[in-house]
């Protein structure tokens, strides 16, 4: 019996230190196996990391080479499309410098003569709409339709050049507001965001907006409405029921084309983004105009 307890005992401890002796060669090539994956696979991201900036650099040497065809070819291509016509722009809110560069820009080659830059106050004063209109607008502010058709009546006249509602209301509606005057051949438009307005606020600024916009489409004038290609967020769904062509990257070269002929009368939702028909218009060939 001792003999036998001795010998399993013996055997037990010869088990234990084998199994014991095996986890530690197992541990051993286990993290050289680790160590060896981890390495390939480390080489292998670092070379498809490598072949993707490479293919990064070629597309944007393209790119580049793209943009600057594109800058060059510009004037060629809307050279004198313009000329003689006047042309306002129409902004909602508020008018970023970068916006009125892109809109300048578009319009230098192409002849065309920004006569008037308007910038609508949003929300709009209703009270002071009001007082400037006498005591049968005292409840304008319960008048949404009314006030649009207000606006409707100073879009028209801003394209005419001159009007009794304009005159008495530019400097209530419009925190800005320069130009030569006198009759248009057609209006650019653009939207700023609002930010956070109370309900009644944002009932006035539909009104307003809508009556400008449609004021101005009423003319039988071309009316674009732009936006830059990176916007926070767009205002083109805003414009989509209105009669008015829209482009929404002004500032690329493909916008700028765009919006010169939507201003030559060509129609439809032009540009980059999911609301655009197509990226160009069919390329017109200027018409008499206003201005000729």
């Amino acid at each position: 019996m001792g003999y036998s307890a001795r010998y399993h005992a013996a055997s037990l401890a010869a088990v234990f230190l084998a199994l014991a002796i095996g986890i530690l060669i197992g541990a051993g090539l286990g993290d050289n196996l680790l160590s060896d994956t981890e390495e390939n696979l480390r080489e292998s991201l670092e070379a498809d990391i490598e072949s993707a900036r490479g293919e990064a650099d070629d597309l944007q040497v393209q790119l580049d080479r793209e943009r600057a065809f594109g800058e060059r070819a510009y004037p060629g291509l809307v050279g004198d499309t313009l000329a003689g016509r006047r042309f306002a722009v129409v902004a909602l809110g508020d008018l970023p410098d970068s916006v009125s560069n892109d809109i300048e820009d578009a319009l230098e080659p192409s002849g065309g003569k920004l006569a008037s830059v308007v910038v609508a106050r949003i929300p709009p004063d209703v009270s002071a709409i009001a007082d400037a209109l006498g005591p049968r607008f005292d409840d304008l502010d319960q008048e949404p339709a009314q006030l649009q058709e207000i606006g409707s009546d100073i879009g028209s006249q801003l394209v005419v050049g001159s009007g009794r509602r304009l005159a008495r209301l530019r400097d209530v509606v419009f925190t800005r507001s320069s130009g030569e005057g006198g009759r248009l051949d057609g209006a650019v438009v653009y939207r700023a965001g609002r930010g956070e307005l109370e309900p009644e606020q944002e009932e006035a600024a539909d009104a307003l907006e809508l009556g400008l916009v449609n004021g101005l489409a009423s003319t039988g004038v071309p009316v674009v409405a732009v936006e830059r290609s990176g916007a926070d967020e767009s205002a083109i769904p805003f414009f989509a029921p209105l009669e008015v062509a829209t482009v929404d990257s002004v500032d690329l070269t493909s916008g700028r084309t765009a919006l010169v002929f939507a201003l030559l009368g060509a129609e439809g939702n032009f540009g980059i983004k999911e609301t655009a028909n197509t990226l160009l218009p069919e390329l017109l060939q200027p018409a008499g105009g206003a201005g000729d």
